[in-house]
């Protein structure tokens, strides 16, 4: 081949090599986005299993597996030791993902040892948002059948030491963004207004049942929406 005719070649398949390129780049898809790692609290009755439905939810609107984590830990604690015990795995969850923060997901008393973390063990440095379900955030007369039994059922009574703690000063400190989402027939909690924190996003769910709070789909929507 002549060497005119050598370099012609040479520059038509070049050119064509960078269109073809450019097509495929322009024809790939966008990356999905990340999210912060979610971490789910469950409550008093319970255990890492019960937020089964909402993390097959999450799986199905784009979250990986990685980014997803329930953990459980001894109900009858009280819930200083519980938050404790909340900031390590807090910790684990960022060295495991690589993430700066995670979001904080908890029910029914998970809210109170989630929120003990963030008050008092620098969790806020941690979490983006927190979002408590149905959570027993200024205590509820229904404890009372257990106060003889666990340290955290004492905790979780109306006007206890560790709630009247809890509660004061700030109810939402930091920079973390606070949701509550409560149900007006909540069985569990008396009154059903214990639920709420000043400076939160309070939002009222309807009639839904204290255990079914947490794997409601509706609840979960608005959950999602909300760390999204």
């Amino acid at each position: 081949m002549q060497p005119v005719l050598r370099r012609a070649v040479t520059c038509v398949s070049a050119v064509a090599a960078t269109l073809l390129l450019s097509l495929s780049l322009s024809a790939a898809p966008a990356q999905a986005a990340t999210h912060n790692p979610v971490l789910f609290v469950h409550g008093l009755s319970s255990s890492a299993s019960s937020w089964d439905e909402w993390i097959t939810d999450f799986k199905a609107d784009g979250y990986s597996s990685s980014e997803l984590f329930a953990w459980s830990y001894d109900r009858k604690q009280s819930n200083v030791t519980t938050a404790q015990q909340l900031a390590t795995e807090v910790k684990s969850v960022l060295a495991q993902t690589g993430a700066s923060k995670v979001d904080l997901v908890a029910h029914s008393m998970g809210a109170m040892n989630s929120r003990y973390y963030l008050k008092n063990l620098g969790g806020t440095a941690y979490v983006d948002d927190f979002v408590s379900v149905a959570g027993v955030n200024h205590g509820t007369s229904v404890a009372s059948w257990c106060t003889w039994l666990y340290t955290s059922c004492t905790e979780m009574y109306t006007g206890s030491s560790f709630l009247t703690s809890l509660n004061s000063g700030d109810e939402t400190p930091g920079s973390v963004t606070y949701a509550t989402y409560w149900s007006n027939c909540d069985e569990a909690l008396n009154p059903d207004s214990t639920a709420l924190l000043s400076g939160a996003t309070n939002v009222g769910v309807g009639c839904i049942s204290h255990t079914d709070m947490n794997n409601d789909y509706g609840v979960y929507t608005q959950v999602r929406n909300f760390i999204a």
